[in-house]
C-alpha cells in the first residue's frame, strides 16, 4: 500500500490499545491488551495479515520491555459483515488459532465461520477486564461496538462503522436504516456515555462523543428527521 503502516499506542488504567491503519482505505486493526493477564483481543483482522500480526508483536515487544505478562492473543472480533473488515481475518485466525466473534445477525455474511455470535449486551471477559458490546443496527443489522472501561479513565468505544467523526455511518439513502442508526447511536453511546469517552472508528481517526454531541439534530435533519430538544441528546447519569 502506499499508506504508511504505523501502529500507534493508547495506553490507560491496565489496558494498551494498540491500533494501525491497514491499507489505503484506512481500515483500522485494533489490538487490546489487559496489561496484567496479557489477554488480547484483536478487533476487524481487515486487511494485510502480516500487518496485523506485526500490531501483535509490537504489544508483545512493549509487554516484555516493561517486564509484564505476554499478550495472548483470546479472540479476533469482526465488527460488522463488509469485507474491508474481514479480509485478513482467516489469514490471522490460522496464524493465532483464536476463536472468531461477530454479531449474530452479521455472521452468516462473513465466510469464515464465527465461532461465537454475540449481541447487544453482551461481555467478552480479557483478563481482568470485561469489555462491552453494544449492537449498532442499520450501516449493517448485526453490526457490534466494543466499549473498554477502566477504573478514573474516560471509556474507549470501537464502533467500526456505524459511528465516526462527523457523521454516523453509511445507510445507502435508506430512510429506515439512517433513522434507525442514528437512533441506536443516540440511545446506546451519546445517553449512556459522557463527553470525555473517546471512540476510535472503523476508518480514520478517533473523536470524543462530546465534540459531536452538538452535531445530533444537524444528522437528524440530514436523515430527513426531526430535530428534538438537545437536553434530550446529554449524557443521561445511571
Amino acid at each position: 500500500m502506499t499508506h504508511p503502516f504505523i501502529p500507534q499506542l493508547d495506553a490507560f488504567g491496565g489496558i494498551e490499545l494498540h491500533f494501525a491503519e491497514l491499507n489505503d482505505f484506512e481500515n483500522n486493526c485494533y489490538v487490546v491488551v489487559d496489561t496484567a493477564t496479557g489477554a488480547t483481543l484483536i478487533v476487524d483482522a481487515a486487511d494485510a495479515a502480516p500487518y496485523v500480526l506485526d500490531l501483535v508483536e509490537v504489544a508483545r515487544e512493549r509487554a516484555a520491555e516493561a517486564g509484564r505478562p505476554e499478550p495472548q492473543p483470546v479472540g479476533i472480533l469482526t465488527t460488522h459483515s463488509h469485507p474491508d473488515h474481514w479480509q485478513a481475518l482467516a489469514d490471522v485466525r490460522d496464524a493465532l488459532g483464536v476463536p472468531t466473534i461477530a454479531g449474530a445477525d452479521d455472521a452468516d455474511d462473513i465466510p469464515v465461520p464465527t465461532d461465537r455470535r454475540v449481541v447487544d449486551g453482551d461481555t467478552i471477559e480479557l483478563g481482568s477486564t470485561t469489555l462491552e458490546l453494544i449492537g449498532l443496527r442499520g450501516h449493517t443489522p448485526g453490526s457490534i461496538a466494543v466499549v473498554i472501561r477502566q477504573p478514573d479513565e474516560a471509556a474507549r468505544i470501537l464502533t467500526g462503522d456505524s459511528l465516526f467523526p462527523g457523521g454516523i455511518g453509511n445507510t445507502w439513502d435508506d430512510q429506515e436504516r439512517y433513522e434507525q442508526l442514528l437512533t441506536d447511536c443516540v440511545e446506546r453511546i451519546f445517553r449512556r456515555f459522557p463527553d470525555e469517552t473517546v471512540f476510535y472508528p472503523g476508518h480514520g481517526l478517533p473523536s470524543k462523543i462530546g465534540k459531536e454531541r452538538g452535531f445530533l439534530n444537524r444528522w437528524r435533519l440530514f436523515g430527513g428527521m426531526d430535530a428534538v430538544n438537545p437536553a434530550t441528546d446529554k449524557y443521561q447519569l445511571p
